[in-house]
């Protein structure tokens, strides 16, 4: 059961963040982080990592998790960015600045399988996190649905590319819609897909 880490942690540490991100696959789009204090010994079964959930669920798991959290945040980092540090530091600073944007200051932070340098208070990196921990499923589920709101706001300025479909992840539609019309400024230029571009 997810909450079980959660529990033994809320035991220790009052104010426990889960932090996870969306977009480090993608050849377009930002990467976002979410941070989420959730209250202490919440449980809600149908919070699981974001992947295994259908997009209707999680917009409403969104709406019930930020209507009940203690604090949340997110962090935002963009393609020019990505390219310029890569996708591994992109996804630490997006986290960074999430869990520096939290209202309140947690004092224990579980991340999905990444470590950040310079935390002021302790941190638990675990793999596969958004399966493990309720507060990192919740981070995933924020993550993902506000990167893929972010994602239907680049399909209206550039709708030949279907962000509203594929979100950016390399697809047959997007690599087709590539193939047509070359890349365009949300597009990753240093990823592998689109370095013969």
């Amino acid at each position: 059961m997810k909450a079980l880490l959660d529990k033994k942690l809320w035991k220790k540490h009052s104010h426990l963040a889960g932090v996870d991100e969306a977009g480090r696959g993608p050849l377009a789009g930002p990467v976002v982080a979410a941070a989420v204090i959730l209250k202490r010994d919440f449980y809600n079964p149908e919070i699981d990592d974001s992947k295994k959930l259908s997009p209707a669920k999680r917009e409403r798991l969104y709406e019930l998790i930020t209507n009940i959290a203690l604090s949340y945040a997110f962090g935002i980092v963009e393609p020019e960015c990505i390219d310029e540090i890569n996708i591994l530091n992109a996804t630490k600073r997006a986290m960074r600045q999430a869990i520096d944007s939290l209202k309140i200051l947690p004092n224990c932070v579980l991340i999905d399988a990444v470590t950040i340098t310079d935390l002021p208070f302790r941190q638990i990196s675990i793999v596969k996190g958004d399966t493990l921990s309720l507060s990192i499923a919740a981070a995933s589920i924020l993550a993902k649905v506000k990167r893929d709101a972010i994602m239907r706001e680049y399909h209206k300025i550039y709708p030949m590319y279907r962000f509203d479909k594929h979100k950016g992840y390399p697809t047959k539609l997007h690599r087709q819609c590539i193939k047509e019309h070359g890349p365009c400024p949300i597009h990753r230029m240093t990823f592998r897909l689109l370095q013969h571009e």
